[in-house]
């Protein structure tokens, strides 16, 4: 990726990290297209930084990804970063089990990953360059008491960037995922619990710019809560289940 700023496309730009980070790539200098469904809000954040594209797409609408990287290229130039970061939560305990809540957040968050990813891989491999993130979540080391749909989809989007990384980093192009904890958002604002470590938007849009120029394959944080939730990771089944049931 060309060390000087340049083209950034920032899929689900219209809240939380995804427009903090908007914002923050415009600042450091580059023209950042921003997407999601809404385009009042993308217009309205336009309004706030000239740098700003607004780009309407739905991720569960494939061509809709495909016209906009097209139309991101012709008129602002090659996309140098996207990130694809839509996403959606809703808390699931097991006496409000729905089948159809698991395939919404898989639609949106896993499946909106590979979709992004089937419009932006050949612009990027045919030039040989290019740097894309995924923004998956700590909730996907593990699964989690009442998050069954949401973790098991951010847990999807790891791996499909473990898969995928090596292959893509041979022909020149960078993937990497994102990995945040709690990040106050209008999704997060559904938690009835005390989220342990809660970052602000900005907060998580700055430990995401300060990785931007490294090419580590995760970017992760608050780091202490991340090394606590890699340690459960590494945990025997029995103890890991012992230490969670308090979250029931």
């Amino acid at each position: 990726m060309k060390s000087s700023p340049s083209v950034a496309w920032l899929v689900g730009a219209s809240s939380g990290i995804g427009q903090a980070l908007a914002f923050q790539l415009a600042q450091a200098g580059w023209q950042v297209a921003i997407s999601a469904r809404r385009l009042g809000a993308l217009q309205a954040m336009q309004a706030q930084h000239p740098a700003l594209h607004p780009y309407t797409v739905d991720v569960t609408d494939v061509p809709s990804l495909h016209e906009a990287a097209a139309a991101i290229t012709r008129e602002l130039g090659e996309i140098e970063l996207c990130v694809l970061n839509a996403g959606d939560y809703t808390p699931m305990p097991l006496a409000d089990f729905n089948i159809e809540l698991f395939r919404k957040l898989c639609d949106i968050n896993y499946l909106g990953a590979v979709n992004g990813l089937d419009a932006i891989m050949p612009l990027m491999l045919a030039r040989g360059r290019g740097q894309i993130l995924l923004t998956a979540s700590v909730a996907g080391y593990r699964g989690l008491p009442k998050s069954a749909p949401y973790s098991a989809s951010k847990a999807a989007v790891i791996s499909l960037a473990e898969s995928l990384h090596l292959e893509l980093k041979a022909r020149g192009v960078l993937l990497r995922v994102v990995n945040p904890g709690f990040v106050r958002s209008p999704l997060t604002d559904k938690n009835a619990f005390k989220m342990p470590f809660l970052l602000e938007p900005d907060e998580a849009a700055q430990a995401i710019m300060r990785d931007l120029p490294r090419r580590n394959f995760e970017i992760a944080f608050p780091k202490r809560f991340v090394y606590l939730l890699k340690v459960l990771r590494l945990l025997p089944y029995w103890l890991y289940f012992k230490l969670t049931k308090g979250a029931l």
